[in-house]
């Protein structure tokens, strides 16, 4: 099993690789070459800048029971495709359940964008999403693969 981060954007790279390694997991970091992510432990993939490339290159790697972390559900759902086990990067974890919801919602955002009658508020990132996450993370994990639970964890 690895775990792949859609690193362009993602603000949880670092606690996913932390998360990886204390679970000695393989961690594919995939990031395009105007981002600099650097890691002694993670697998550091360098793709082109041009839209989803690396959520291509993901989508053609990722096998049956592999983690994908990404923000984009386009990814999510070529993921969960393949079998793989999804999560954002607020610890929602996306599965055949809701990605349908989510990608509907994708669609009428954009479609309200592009017609200039609604626009994207981000709100600030807050520590309490960072614990979200890791506890999301660390249950897709120990509930998926129990061998790899021990007692660093």
């Amino acid at each position: 099993m690895k775990i792949f981060i859609d690193s362009d954007g993602c603000p949880v790279v670092h606690l996913a690789i932390e998360m990886g390694k204390s679970y000695n997991l393989d961690v594919i970091v995939v990031k395009n070459y105007c981002h600099e992510i650097y890691d002694e432990y993670a697998s550091i993939v360098t793709v082109d800048k041009s839209p989803d490339s690396a959520d291509f290159y993901i989508a053609n790697r990722a096998e049956k029971g592999d983690i994908i972390i990404t923000q984009d559900y386009g990814l999510a759902a070529l993921a969960l495709a393949k079998n793989a086990f999804c999560i954002n990067q607020n610890g929602l974890i996306i599965d055949s359940k809701n990605i349908e919801q989510l990608l509907e919602q994708r669609y009428i955002n954009k479609e309200l964008r592009k017609n200039h009658r609604y626009y994207t508020k981000f709100k600030k990132r807050t520590s309490q999403w960072d614990i979200q996450f890791k506890k999301s993370l660390k249950r897709l994990i120990e509930a998926n693969f129990p061998s790899q639970i021990n007692c660093n964890n």
